[in-house]
């Protein structure tokens, strides 16, 4: 990652290094926050974020799930101003691919009760590159994880808590202290869930198959968009239950997320997947997907938002 010049923080773009938080913020110390993570690519029409207005959606909802304010110092926020924003905070810095909203309890507190404590936002433009390494187009090594993806009776597993990413975080350690670039969770009835970060789709007796939201995932924004793309192409793509079993045999695997994209894996568990190389179907798509979010494919223009 690198880091930029200004970050938008309750209203105002301040310096990176004046972009601070109390120690005792309610957010540090219980993890009371949701946040966003947001691609931006470069097209013929200049700066284009991806599916902004599904991620500030999905952010909103999620302050919804969590009660946490859109007041912010006494002015609301509602879903333009944070469209707005976002693209306030891309203009203002450069070599932007990566957009991260955060609204978060700011307050200082000592307790976990966060009634009345006072919400901040804050907006955080970087050049991420490729999240998952340069070599990733050649196939990620994955584990499964010893840590289980939290379900909807620990938490609310379809919204982007800034605290409930713990468990991913310990699991992204695990897989990288094995050698791995990433973790499959499995859910608490030993299902497939997704990944640290991704979520997860198989390819498997001619069909594509992806977890469904029952199975505790993030409905991610990446995975809805590959479900409408890849059944635009011809492929038969269905939600269900997956078993470790049919994970490790499955003909191919890829992951898909705002960071990660559209990412290979070639090995789980030191079993390669397949033949060991990165299938032909997940190439397919993960070109289609490349020159829809630069603005090659006029149909799903509606996706892109220019910032300028």
């Amino acid at each position: 990652m690198e880091k930029t010049d200004k970050i938008w923080l309750n209203g105002s773009m301040v310096r990176w290094e004046d972009a601070r938080v109390h120690v005792l913020s309610h957010a540090m110390n219980y993890g009371t926050g949701v946040f966003e993570g947001i691609r931006v690519y470069e097209t013929p029409k200049g700066p284009a974020v991806f599916r902004l207005k599904d991620h500030v959606k999905r952010l909103m909802d999620g302050c919804k799930v969590m009660s946490i304010s859109l007041n912010i110092e006494g002015r609301q926020y509602g879903f333009d101003d944070i469209m707005d924003a976002i693209k306030e905070t891309i203009r203002a810095n450069e070599r932007v691919d990566y957009v991260k909203p955060c609204v978060y309890l700011s307050g200082e507190e000592v307790g976990l009760n966060p009634v009345k404590v006072p919400t901040s936002m804050a907006i955080t433009a970087v050049h991420m590159g490729n999240y998952l390494g340069k070599d990733a187009s050649k196939g990620a090594k994955l584990i499964i994880s010893s840590w289980q993806r939290p379900d909807n009776l620990c938490g609310p597993a379809g919204a982007k808590v800034n605290g409930s990413y713990v468990t991913s975080t310990l699991a992204k350690r695990e897989a990288i202290q094995h050698g791995a670039s990433e973790a499959v969770m499995l859910n608490s009835r030993g299902n497939v869930a997704e990944c640290t970060g991704e979520n997860i789709f198989i390819y498997k007796r001619g069909k594509l198959y992806t977890p469904g939201p029952s199975n505790s995932i993030l409905e991610g924004i990446t995975r809805n968009s590959v479900i409408e793309v890849a059944s635009d192409m011809g492929y038969e793509v269905v939600e269900a239950d997956i078993c470790r079993t049919e994970l490790l045999t499955a003909d191919e695997v890829f992951m898909t997320g705002t960071a990660a994209e559209i990412a290979p894996v070639t090995c789980i568990d030191e079993r390669a997947i397949g033949d060991g190389k990165v299938g032909e179907v997940s190439e397919r798509i993960h070109a289609r997907f490349h020159d829809i979010v630069t603005g090659k494919v006029p149909e799903y223009d509606s996706w892109l938002d220019y910032v300028n």
